[in-house]
């Protein structure tokens, strides 16, 4: 992998990160194209990869919502009775992804982690975007809804099985967590606010079980500089990406991500039928 292609690389997981349109799908489709499905055989280096250049997208919300992010720290640490009941709501709505990944991690990679299973994601992902797109608050008023601090448990638990679906690589963690909250009551700014620092918990994680389980295959294939590369890339397009993926919402709908979906899983579909992927 060059310094160019691991700008790249972060480049799109940051753009596309908190967006609904999958990153691991982009990820997998800039790979294709670039032709760094693997790096001298090792998979496992060029996965690791992926997940560990999330944590620039980690720390993209950390800088954005560092206020909300200390209110739950506080709440830890029992300072901050708003910080403890979203803390609590944030960990119920992590534990179904956590205890489902480690479960099938090993199906989930063998069997959907190919770019058929993405375009068919991508395809009925922005099919329901359509559908559902002008039943939620997110593009009505922001603000009309549930708030955090109203969040039950059991609402909670059912935005975090939602986000087991996104485990298929071109669904969007984003895309289900945003839709679940809305359609469990909450604003359209709270569900956006709420994916966010559920996300951050998420892929929190998710990086360092691979940094652990993976890294030092990472760092011998690929060195230190080309991975520091990718995370300051994706730390910054994701500030970016987030930025404007609010104030968009805030005055219109989720249907651009729906067309852009089916758009982007047509041509892709398209290209590998024809033989030219």
């Amino acid at each position: 992998m060059t310094t160019g292609q691991a700008l790249l690389m972060g480049l799109v997981e940051g753009i596309t990160e908190y967006l609904p349109v999958s990153s691991t799908g982009h990820l997998l489709l800039t790979q294709r194209l670039l032709g760094i499905d693997t790096i001298g055989n090792n998979t496992a280096a060029i996965t690791a990869y992926e997940i560990c250049i999330q944590s620039g997208a980690i720390l993209a919300v950390l800088f954005l919502y560092a206020g909300r992010v200390r209110t739950v720290l506080a709440g830890v640490f029992g300072r901050n009775q708003v910080g403890r009941h979203l803390a609590f709501n944030l960990v119920v709505a992590f534990l179904p992804a956590a205890i489902i990944g480690l479960l099938f991690e090993k199906v989930i990679k063998g069997h959907l982690f190919g770019m058929w299973p993405v375009v068919t994601a991508w395809l009925i992902g922005g099919i329901a975007i359509l559908l559902v797109a002008g039943r939620t608050t997110v593009s009505r008023d922001g603000n009309l809804g549930l708030q955090l601090e109203n969040l039950t448990i059991s609402k909670a638990l059912i935005i975090g099985c939602l986000q087991c679906i996104a485990m298929w690589p071109g669904v969007s963690r984003s895309l289900v967590t945003i839709l679940g909250g809305t359609l469990v009551g909450l604003s359209g700014i709270a569900a956006i606010e709420f994916s966010f620092l559920l996300g951050l918990i998420t892929l929190s994680a998710a990086t360092l079980f691979e940094a652990f389980k993976h890294g030092p295959e990472m760092i011998q294939a690929l060195g230190i500089i080309n991975p520091l590369v990718g995370l300051a890339t994706a730390c910054v397009s994701a500030i970016i990406a987030i930025k404007w993926m609010v104030a968009y919402l805030s005055r219109s709908g989720l249907a651009l991500f729906g067309y852009y979906r089916i758009a982007l899983g047509t041509i892709v579909a398209c290209l590998m039928f024809l033989g030219f992927m």
